[in-house]
């Protein structure tokens, strides 16, 4: 049985197999105590092949309507920022943009990408907020990165903001048709409990935004 890449529990069900994702079929399973819907290792891409993938993404700082998208995380998590407040973007892509929508606001924001911008220096901190927009879906191992994010924000009273497409179980299909999941790169698929066992492990407080975005405090 393949545990849980989050919560390490064996208490999980093969909820789905899809092969729309052009890179053969793949499993989803989900988890029984923490919600998360994940893909086992032995279907996720090589780094290689990953960074392929993430080398088509077309982010264009410059691009209206990809500031419009940031948007949906940069307002809320800026609305929580009281005064020049020190972040960094984890996983930003190889065209940063979030960054100087925060820093047109005034605070200061470092980008931190594995594959673009991957001057581990900056894994330090503390900082006061970290955002990850369209990151999270990525983790490999999800537990690890969570536990990352927590030991680089700021014990008391850093912000921690999430966008992600949430699975809710109230989709117009079933799983196994969801847009989603046909991204080879996406690999961890959350529910709004999985984000509230999180919060619950990690001791952070936890506010649902409109749509998909997520704010966590230290």
């Amino acid at each position: 049985m393949t545990a849980c890449p989050l919560c390490n529990s064996a208490k999980n069900t093969l909820i789905a197999k899809n092969t729309r994702s052009g890179t053969g079929e793949r499993e989803f399973h989900q988890c029984g105590v923490c919600r998360l819907v994940f893909v086992p290792a032995e279907f996720h891409l090589s780094p290689a092949e990953e960074k392929e993938r993430y080398d088509l993404h077309e982010n264009d700082p410059a691009d209206e309507r990809y500031i419009r998208f940031l948007s949906k995380l940069t307002q809320p998590l800026s609305a929580h920022l009281e005064g020049r407040q020190r972040g960094l973007d984890y996983g930003c892509g190889p065209g940063p943009a979030l960054a100087g929508i925060l820093e047109a606001r005034g605070h200061e924001v470092l980008n931190y990408d594995p594959y673009y911008f991957a001057d581990r220096t900056l894994l330090k901190g503390p900082y006061d907020f970290i955002s990850a927009s369209e990151v999270i879906e990525h983790f490999r191992a999800p537990r690890e990165e969570f536990l990352k994010i927590q030991g680089l924000l700021r014990p008391k009273g850093g912000t921690l903001g999430v966008m992600t497409e949430m699975y809710t179980g109230n989709q117009d299909k079933p799983f196994d048709q969801w847009w989603y999941i046909t991204e080879p790169t996406h690999l961890c698929f959350y529910e709004p409990a999985t984000f509230g066992w999180i919060a619950s492990w990690l001791n952070w407080k936890i506010i649902f935004q409109e749509g998909n975005v997520v704010l966590f405090r230290s």
